[in-house]
């Protein structure tokens, strides 16, 4: 076990198989004189070079031996519980002040172990990912996190010109990342708030965003398209977050309907048990999202449909699922711990619902209202008569939060 009371680049990788490709790797970013440690999250063969931390290590911080892994002889269990193992491992060493960055090789077992250790890591800690799977989808490893994925254009197999040249680019990376990390903060830095904005409600964010600005506070916006929402909550989750100005909340109608910019089942629920001020809105609850026109599942296809962009496509939520969605909003902010407080704009939720635009239905707004004030609970809620980009309702919805931060 490492008894190293320093900072240091942990890099993970299968020893067993990539041992090679581990030392040339850890010897391009030792040469610059950064700390490495090599991390084995192996468990199949003998390592072909040692780790400054061993598999052992890796397996019994998931409570489990390396012999009970190999006596099973599942893969995929293997694979799950490194990946859980090294997670654990990394996140108690960086609490300790060991972690200055994670870099990572691997095709998809190696990616999938890798990327694992790299999410259990605030936002702002260096994470770097040679993988085999970089040119492709890489939301599931990535998720919400700052990680860097690097193609290895050839499988990650010995080393040879191309392989030396992207793990010595890679491995340049790390370091600079390691040598400027954290250069871009200050003592005294601003409290931030978090708010959500989608393109159709950017006059009232950006509105908001100004007045809390001018009130000393530092804004932080997150695209409400699924991975933006996930940030969001996992930045509260780490206690960086001071107050959410959640205005958009079109996540919820994604995630209840079928769309496909969901952020889970959990979004809207982080503020609520870190007991932080939020201010909550129902921006574009108005739609479903989906991408260009042709991918739209056939159930969707006779409903009515706005073409957004050749790449997103949007469906208009129905009364019944505008109403599925206000008690969900209602509920998850009922469950808070801190202050909270649900602005409603009467006139519309969206650019496109408004009177003369096409999502404009007063029927659905009044489902979705009607189940937020059915089950909102002992929350504040304040029914304004502006539509939500108006500046009436953003400065209302930014001074509310302002209030609600007054110690």
């Amino acid at each position: 076990m490492t008894h190293e009371t320093s900072p240091a680049v942990y890099l993970l990788a299968t020893l067993d198989t990539k041992g090679a490709e581990a030392a040339f790797l850890r010897d391009r970013i030792a040469e610059v004189g950064i700390a490495v440690r090599l991390v084995d999250v192996g468990s199949l063969g003998a390592p072909a070079i040692a780790g400054d931390i061993s598999r052992e290590e890796v397996f019994a911080s998931v409570g489990t031996t390396l012999e009970q892994i190999v006596a099973r002889q599942d893969r995929g269990e293997a694979v799950t519980t490194a990946a859980a193992g090294a997670a654990n491992l990394v996140r108690e060493h960086h609490a300790r002040g060991l972690v200055a960055a994670v870099i990572a090789i691997g095709g998809s077992a190696g990616t999938t172990i890798g990327t694992a250790a790299m999410r259990a890591l605030p936002l702002g800690v260096p994470k770097v990912m040679i993988s085999t799977l970089a040119s492709g989808n890489t939301r599931p490893f990535v998720q919400h996190k700052d990680i860097a994925m690097f193609n290895s254009i050839v499988d990650i197999s010995g080393l040879n010109r191309i392989s030396r040249a992207v793990f010595s680019n890679a491995a340049g990376a790390v370091v600079g990342m390691v040598r400027t990390s954290g250069t871009g903060q200050q003592q005294g830095d601003k409290p931030i708030i978090a708010a959500t904005m989608f393109g159709v409600t950017t006059p009232c964010v950006e509105r908001a965003r100004s007045i809390l600005e001018e009130a000393g506070y530092e804004v932080l916006v997150f695209h409400a398209t699924g991975s933006g929402g996930e940030a969001m909550e996992s930045l509260i989750d780490d206690g960086a977050i001071a107050g959410v100005l959640d205005i958009t909340t079109t996540e919820l109608a994604d995630e209840l309907c079928g769309g496909v910019l969901s952020a889970g089942p959990h979004r809207l629920t982080a503020a609520g048990r870190k007991g932080i001020p939020q201010v909550i809105s129902v921006g574009a609850t108005d739609m479903i999202n989906f991408h260009a026109i042709e991918t739209l599942p056939a159930e969707f296809r006779e409903r009515l449909i706005y073409k957004h962009n050749p790449n997103v496509t949007l469906v208009r939520t129905t009364a019944e699922e505008n109403a599925r969605v206000g008690r969900d909003l209602a509920a998850k902010a009922a469950a808070a711990e801190g202050p909270t407080a649900i602005l409603l704009p009467l006139a519309g939720v969206s650019a496109i619902d408004r009177a003369g635009q096409p999502f404009d239905d007063p029927a659905a707004r009044d489902a979705l209202f009607a189940e937020i004030r059915r089950h909102k609970g002992g929350v504040e809620l304040a029914e304004l008569p502006w539509h939500i980009n108006d500046p009436e309702f953003a400065t209302a919805a930014a001074e509310k939060l302002l209030a609600m931060l007054q110690p």
